[in-house]
C-alpha cells in the first residue's frame, strides 16, 4: 500500500486489492446463498454456520476483521425475516461484536446494515450486517464507504484470529 498527498487537504491510498472488486465480473448467483454447513475455512472465509444464519469475513473489507452476518435465506428487507431468522441474526451480530473485541481489541466498532443501493448496499438483494472494528486514526466510516481502505492484515490472518472464537458457535 502506498499513500501520497494530492493536495494540502486530500490524501490518496493505493489499495490494489480493490481493483478485483471494482472491475471484476459479478457472479450471477448470490455469494451469501452458497454458504454451506461445514464450510468454515480460510479459503471460504466462513467463520460459523447456524440453522438460519452464517458469519463470514468480508472479502473486500473496510478494515481488518470486517465481519458480515447474513441470513441463509435470500431476503432484502428486515421485515421479510421470520422471528427465528431475525433472532438468530441479532444473536450472531452480538457474538460478532464480542469476538472482534476479544481478538482485535479495537477502540470502537461500526455495526450496521445498508438496505438498498441508495443506502450503500453492494449486494442489495440479500441483507447482511457489517461488524467493522475501528481504531483512532484510521479512516472514518464515511471515508470507508467512499472506497478508501487501509488494511493492516490479510484475510487469512484475520480468519485464523477469529475462527477459534467462532468455532463453538458453528452448530452445523
Amino acid at each position: 500500500m502506498i499513500t501520497f498527498r494530492v493536495s494540502n487537504s486530500e490524501k490518496r491510498i493505493w489499495a490494489p486489492w480493490r481493483i478485483d472488486y471494482i472491475l471484476g465480473s459479478r457472479p450471477h448467483s448470490c455469494p451469501f446463498c452458497s454458504i454451506e454447513a461445514g464450510s468454515a475455512s480460510p479459503e471460504s472465509l466462513v467463520l460459523a454456520v447456524q440453522e438460519h444464519t452464517h458469519v463470514i469475513l468480508n472479502r473486500f473489507p473496510y478494515s481488518g476483521c470486517h465481519i458480515l452476518v447474513c441470513p441463509h435465506r435470500h431476503v432484502a428487507n428486515l421485515e421479510d425475516l421470520s422471528d427465528a431468522e431475525y433472532g438468530q441474526l441479532m444473536t450472531l451480530v452480538r457474538a460478532s461484536t464480542a469476538a472482534i473485541k476479544s481478538v482485535c481489541n479495537p477502540q470502537g466498532l461500526n455495526v450496521g446494515i445498508n438496505l438498498g443501493a441508495a443506502a450503500g448496499a453492494g449486494i442489495e438483494e440479500h441483507l447482511h450486517f457489517h461488524v467493522v472494528p475501528r481504531w483512532s486514526g484510521d479512516t472514518n466510516f464515511m471515508t470507508a464507504v467512499g472506497d478508501t481502505r487501509v488494511m493492516s492484515q490479510d484475510l487469512e490472518h484475520a480468519w485464523n484470529m477469529l475462527r477459534p472464537v467462532f468455532e463453538p458457535l458453528d452448530l452445523l
